[in-house]
């Protein structure tokens, strides 16, 4: 395995066992907040949340779709999909996070059960200056695509985690809440999921 992928891979379980930060509390009544705000369509309020998570948002789908024109496509639908939904939002304690990345997950899954033949961009191509930490881009590039292709051949439970967790940088609270799941369960899947991700890579470098 490369020492690039190792390093990457090798920085997820501090993150699997991530415990509740510093001013945690009051997150959740800033997301209370913003909820009540957007349910009334405040336009700062949407501007705060555009602000917040579009790079987020694009993060996960361009690497669920591999196509930036459609992920680009794809995110402003989020943004516009929940502005109409904006008024029937109701406060249940949920991060606004989750919902708005509920919206994200259900459109890629209609994006690809209406049109199974479409195209991907070969990763090389695709725009990643806006997605990626710089740094971690610069460590990455020359493995990116080997990292993706293996993403792909996880079950779909497990990349749907590794995509929530560390393409749109949800805590793992956030993540259960979107998928429906415990968070023992998300903890559980994002364990093997790494586990399958250095096996893999792995493997592959053992051939190369």
């Amino acid at each position: 395995m490369s020492d690039s992928i190792a390093v990457y891979l090798n920085s997820f379980p501090g993150l699997y066992w991530q415990t509740a930060k510093p001013g945690e509390e009051s997150r959740v009544q800033e997301d209370k907040a913003l909820s009540a705000r957007l349910k009334k369509r405040d336009p700062e309020a949407w501007a705060i949340l555009y602000d917040r998570y579009c790079s987020r948002v694009y993060r996960y789908i361009v690497l669920r779709v591999q196509n930036q024109t459609e992920a680009e496509d794809l995110t402003e639908q989020v943004f516009l999909k929940a502005l109409e939904s904006g008024p029937s939002f109701r406060w249940r304690g949920a991060p606004v996070s989750s919902w708005l990345f509920r919206i994200a997950r259900n459109l890629i899954i209609d994006y690809w059960r209406t049109d199974k033949s479409k195209k991907t961009v070969p990763l090389d191509n695709l725009n990643l200056r806006d997605t990626v930490d710089p740094a971690e881009m610069a460590e990455l590039k020359s493995d990116t695509r080997q990292l993706i292709q293996a993403v792909t051949l996880l079950t779909q439970a497990q990349r749907d985690v590794i995509e929530l967790r560390f393409a749109a940088g949800l805590s793992t609270a956030e993540t259960a809440k979107v998928l429906g799941k415990s968070q023992g369960a998300v903890k559980v899947m994002q364990h093997s999921a790494l586990a399958a991700l250095r096996k893999r890579l792995s493997e592959w470098s053992e051939h190369e």
